[in-house]
């Protein structure tokens, strides 16, 4: 990609991220969706990675597509994540988001969760 590319990318999943409300998730693959960049859910977690804290935005609550939270270090320590998405009202089987309550936008029709 250009710069010039890689500054509207930026902006467009910033936007996204930003528009995902507390007590909700959203995983990369529906912010890439959600920027017109279908396909893009690795770039959008490495866009995501690149956010520092006064950006302000809501980080947390972009997850992966099992529903399994970002590595320890993401956020400051082992637990961190899920303490803000817990304190949020997110709702977790052990480590694991239930996207079916959760996963915010609510996805058209039926949908398979991967099984690992």
């Amino acid at each position: 990609m250009q710069s010039e590319v890689d500054e509207e990318f930026l902006r467009r999943v910033y936007e996204q991220v930003a528009r995902v409300p507390a007590g909700k998730v959203c995983t990369y693959g529906d912010i890439a969706r959600l920027a017109e960049y279908p396909g893009a859910a690795r770039e959008v977690g490495i866009a995501v990675s690149r956010v520092t804290a006064d950006m302000q935005l809501p980080c947390q609550r972009i997850v992966n597509a099992k529903g399994t939270l970002a590595p320890d270090w993401a956020f400051g320590g082992p637990g961190r994540q899920k303490a803000m998405l817990e304190a949020e009202g997110i709702i977790f089987f052990g480590n694991t988001i239930d996207l079916d309550r959760c996963r915010w936008p609510e996805p058209e029709g039926p949908v398979q969760q991967p099984l690992f």
